[in-house]
C-alpha cells in the first residue's frame, strides 16, 4: 500500500539486511523462511499465502486488524494481481503486542527508519503491519468500518473500499502522483465505493481533484452533483433514510 508518499524510501523496500530486528527478536532464521519450505511457484499465491497466515495469527491472538493493499482490493473482487508485499493495518498502541504475537509464532519482526509501520517476513513475502496512513494514525473507527471477507478461503477483517481508496488519494503528493496504480482500483471498486464521501474528505486537494476529473472523463464516475451518483452512495443514503 502506498503511503507518506513524499518518503522516497517506499520505492525502493529495503531489505532485511537494511532493517534492524525489533526489541526482543532472537537473531534466527524464521522456520517458514524459503530456506526452510518451499514456496508456492506463484508469487500471486505465496503473498495469499503469506497474508492468510498472518492474519490467522492476529485472529487468534484477538488483535484488531484489517488486512489493506493488493490483497485487500483482492478481497473485495479485484484481480489477483499481487503487489511485491501484504499489507496489515493495526493501531499504534497495538504495535508491540502484535509485533510479540507474531515473534511467538516463529517470525521474524523488523523496525524499519520508517516511523509508521513494521515489517515481518512471512513465507519468504515482506508483511507491512501499518499504523499510520497518509500521515493519519489508524483508528478503532476505521477497523471498525473493515468488512469480513473470505480471503482465499480465510475469513478476516479488510479495509472498506472507500477507506482504501482514501488512503491511496490522500497519498498523492507532487513527489508521487501514480494515477496509473490506482485507476485499475477505482475501476475494479467503482461500484462499492462511497465517491460522495471520498469527495468531501480529498476532492478539494489538486491531487485527488485531478485523479477524480479523469475518472469523470473515463465515465467511471459521475461528475460531482450528478442526479444518482454512485451506488454505494445510494445505498448509504438509503441506510440513513430507513434510520428516521
Amino acid at each position: 500500500m502506498t503511503q507518506h508518499a513524499d518518503d522516497s524510501a517506499l520505492d525502493q523496500r529495503a531489505g532485511v539486511s537494511e532493517l534492524r530486528l525489533a526489541a526482543g527478536d532472537p537473531d534466527f532464521v524464521p522456520l517458514n523462511d524459503p530456506r526452510h519450505e518451499d514456496l508456492p511457484l506463484d508469487r500471486n499465491q505465496a503473498i495469499l499465502q503469506a497474508a492468510k497466515q498472518v492474519g490467522s495469527i492476529l485472529k487468534k491472538k484477538e488483535h484488531p486488524f484489517a488486512l489493506a493493499g493488493s490483497v485487500a482490493v483482492y478481497a473485495h473482487g479485484g484481480t489477483q494481481n499481487l503487489q511485491h508485499d501484504v499489507d496489515f493495518c493495526i493501531r499504534p498502541d497495538d504495535a508491540e503486542a502484535v509485533a510479540a504475537t507474531l515473534r511467538e509464532a516463529g517470525l521474524a519482526v523488523y523496525t524499519p527508519p520508517e516511523d509508521w509501520l513494521l515489517k515481518a517476513n512471512c513465507l519468504g513475502q515482506q508483511v507491512d503491519l501499518i499504523f499510520e496512513l497518509a500521515h493519519e494514525p489508524v483508528t478503532a473507527e476505521l477497523l471498525a468500518r473493515a468488512q469480513d471477507l473470505s480471503v482465499d478461503s480465510v475469513l478476516m477483517p479488510v479495509l472498506s473500499p472507500t477507506d482504501l481508496l482514501h488512503g491511496l488519494l490522500a497519498a498523492f503528493s507532487e513527489h508521487h502522483c501514480d494515477f496509473g496504480a490506482v485507476l485499475p482500483i477505482a475501476r475494479t471498486l467503482r461500484e462499492k465505493i462511497d465517491w460522495e464521501e471520498l469527495r468531501r474528505e480529498c476532492g478539494d486537494d489538486p491531487m485527488p481533484a485531478a485523479f477524480f476529473f479523469i475518472l469523470e472523463r473515463l465515465d467511471i464516475i459521475p461528475p460531482a452533483g450528478a442526479p444518482g451518483g454512485s451506488p454505494a452512495a445510494a445505498a448509504a443514503t438509503a441506510a440513513k433514510e430507513e434510520q428516521r
